[in-house]
C-alpha cells in the first residue's frame, strides 16, 4: 500500500476494516479483493431487490467496485468519526461480518508485511495470496482461513487492542 507508507494509514487492518464496512452496507457476499496500483478492486455477489426494498427476488448479480486511495482515506476517516472514543463496540453480528473479518485478516497481513495482496472468500472461509517484502518476495505465499479460524480471530481481536492494565504498577514518570 504505497500511499499509506509513513502515514497513520499504513496498516492493512484499518484499510480492510473500512472496505469491509462498505461491503457490509452493500450486502455483498462471496467477496474477492485484489490490490491495484491505485487502490483495490472488489468483486462480490449482491442480491437484487424488488420494488419493496425488503423483498428478495431470488437472484444475485456480480458487482465490481474500485476503491481508489482517496476513497479509502475518506472511508477510514468516516469510520474513525463513527467509532467515538475507542470503546469496544457491541457485537453487531452478521451486519458487520466483513468489517470484522477483513480487520482480523488485515492484522494478519500486517504481521506478514506483504507488498501485494489478493484474497477471496466463500461461505466464510478465506484464501489469501501475499507477495512478501524483502528477500522472500520473489514468489507468492498462500494462507487459508476457515470460517472457524476467522471466528476465533475475531473473538481474540479485542484482547489484542486493549491490553489488560497492570494492577499496582506505577510508571517511571509517576515516581
Amino acid at each position: 500500500m504505497r500511499i499509506y507508507e509513513g502515514s497513520p494509514r499504513e496498516d492493512f487492518e484499518e484499510v480492510f476494516r473500512s472496505i469491509g464496512a462498505f461491503i457490509d452496507q452493500r450486502g455483498m457476499k462471496e467477496v474477492l479483493l485484489a490490490e491495484a496500483p491505485d487502490g483495490f478492486i472488489v468483486q462480490g455477489l449482491v442480491a437484487i431487490l424488488s420494488n419493496s426494498a425488503s423483498e428478495f427476488q431470488g437472484s444475485l448479480v456480480k458487482e465490481t467496485l474500485t476503491f481508489l486511495d482517496d476513497d479509502i482515506a475518506r472511508f477510514m476517516e468516516e469510520a474513525i468519526s463513527r467509532r467515538g472514543q475507542g470503546e469496544p463496540a457491541p457485537d453487531a453480528g452478521e451486519a458487520s461480518y466483513y468489517e470484522t473479518a477483513f480487520r482480523v485478516l488485515g492484522r494478519y497481513m500486517d504481521e506478514q508485511r506483504p507488498r501485494d495482496v489478493f484474497f477471496f472468500e466463500q461461505e466464510g472461509s478465506f484464501v489469501l495470496r501475499l507477495l512478501p517484502t524483502g528477500s522472500g518476495g520473489n514468489r507468492h505465499i498462500l494462507a487459508e482461513f476457515t470460517s472457524e479460524d476467522i471466528a476465533d480471530m475475531i473473538a481474540r481481536a479485542p484482547t489484542l487492542r486493549y491490553p489488560p492494565a497492570k494492577s499496582g504498577a506505577t510508571s517511571a514518570a509517576g515516581r
